[in-house]
């Protein structure tokens, strides 16, 4: 039986006697805790709901007065606990930067849904560190691939994606709501396919 084959009967079986696969759960808990990046302090934490204004925040000072995402998108994605990942770092008390992920065994990918960084914040560090950690919890789960989308424009980002090994793999016309720009797909593979 190859391993497709495996893992479509382990998820029938799951289903049918409603066996829960925890694997995801167990990999996507972590536990708040102090990190430095670039010789500063931080304090990593798994993304709750009060932190969603602060996270809206942000997102207003990244783009522009605009909010990409609203406080109902951010509640869902965090309710979310089995298969999404969202991480914010703080620097004495104030939220400086935040990340999210889902995570799928079927399409063994982790896409980065979303990551913003306060402006007087970036180029510090802050967004490599959080992505590098979603990929090492991509690795873990042993997920073929990370994938974002970044604007056309931003090209800083995408600089960022590309030192970390993200390749453009296409251009998604008019993605992005409101101003309808260009969405440049970037995916980091993390296994070799056979």
């Amino acid at each position: 039986m190859d391993t497709r084959m495996l893992k479509k009967f382990k998820g029938w079986y799951q289903q049918l006697f409603q066996i829960r696969d925890t694997r995801f759960e167990d990999a996507l808990d972590i536990k708040n805790h102090q990190v430095i990046i670039d010789d500063v302090n931080y304090f990593l934490a798994k993304a709750q709901f009060t932190d969603v204004p602060e996270m809206l925040g942000i997102e207003r000072a990244v783009y522009g007065g605009k909010t990409p995402w609203d406080s109902s998108a951010f509640a869902s994605e965090l309710k979310r606990t089995r298969d999404r990942l969202y991480l914010v770092l703080r620097r004495n008390d104030r939220l400086l930067a935040f990340i999210g992920c889902s995570f799928s065994d079927a399409k063994r990918d982790a896409h980065i849904t979303n990551i913003a960084v306060v402006p007087d914040y970036q180029s510090r560090g802050l967004g490599h560190f959080l992505i590098a950690v979603m990929i090492k919890k991509a690795r873990d789960l042993e997920l073929r691939q990370v994938s974002l989308e970044v604007r056309r424009s931003n090209v800083r980002a995408q600089q960022l994606y590309r030192d970390l090994g993200f390749e453009q793999v296409g251009l998604k016309k008019g993605y992005y709501f409101g101003d309808h720009e260009d969405a440049v797909d970037m995916v980091l593979p993390l296994v070799k396919e056979s």
